[in-house]
């Protein structure tokens, strides 16, 4: 019989993945609730964009209760500012590494968290997701949520990244590759999607049917996605798909 984590202890097996969304990624917090709750510990997280903004302070070691304070209290300037010298995008991302430093106490690195983590962005010359699972946390996290023409790109060991969800938004594909055998996969666009997040139709599909993933879908619609006054209705959607897929 395969060894089973013991109680209280990580599962190095099962990972998390948390898609993006904007401010949709609060909905993430209540699912991060609802598992704390239940017992179930994720060793490995991924995310891209805001899913991977929550699952970074979830693999640094933060607990649901935290998580949701930065949730509330959360405004884009802590990840974003104007500058008068834009470069490929208006806004100016460094804000990120104090963030993390007010936060954390460090920008750490990234192998050095709690958990394993990996930041899913896109490489804008070959057009193909790219786990970021190694060096600055901030650096990671300003790659992936560079959403082209607003937030410049990052330069990465040779290559130009920017916001995952270009191409990945539900970066499941990222927790098999840092060896996960199970996957709890959190979809932000569960009942409609918009034309930009169509072809994760036939994925999210092909995602219910395997036995190896827990599908959690959060359905968002008729909440605000790119202004931060449905927080509390996010993570209590958050809370209630959660149960409604772990119950199933």
């Amino acid at each position: 019989m395969p060894h089973e984590p013991r109680p209280g202890a990580d599962d190095p097996r099962l990972a998390l993945t948390l898609s993006g969304g904007g401010a949709f990624g609060a909905a993430h917090v209540g699912v991060l609730q609802v598992l704390e709750e239940r017992g179930v510990r994720p060793g490995i997280v991924t995310g891209t964009s805001s899913g991977a903004l929550v699952g970074a302070a979830y693999a640094a070691g933060l607990d649901g209760e935290a998580i949701e304070e930065i949730a509330r209290r959360f405004r884009w300037t802590r990840i974003a500012k104007w500058t008068a010298k834009p470069r490929w995008g208006v806004l100016d991302t460094r804000v990120v590494t104090a963030a993390l430093e007010r936060l954390l106490g460090e920008d750490p690195r990234i192998e050095d968290l709690p958990r394993v983590f990996g930041a899913v962005a896109t490489d804008l010359r070959t057009r193909r997701a790219v786990t970021i699972h190694s060096g600055p946390l901030s650096l990671a996290l300003r790659a992936t949520i560079a959403v082209p023409g607003i937030l410049p790109p990052v330069r990465i060991g040779g290559c130009l990244l920017a916001d995952g969800g270009m191409v990945d938004n539900v970066p499941h594909a990222a927790a098999r590759e840092l060896g996960a055998e199970r996957v709890i996969v959190v979809n932000l666009h569960a009942k409609w999607e918009n034309v930009r997040m169509m072809r994760t139709n036939t994925k999210i599909a092909d995602l219910a049917r395997d036995p190896s993933v827990v599908l959690v879908q959060p359905e968002m619609e008729r909440m605000a996605q790119w202004t931060m006054r449905d927080v509390p209705r996010l993570i209590a959607e958050g809370r209630r798909a959660a149960t409604a897929a772990l119950d199933a």
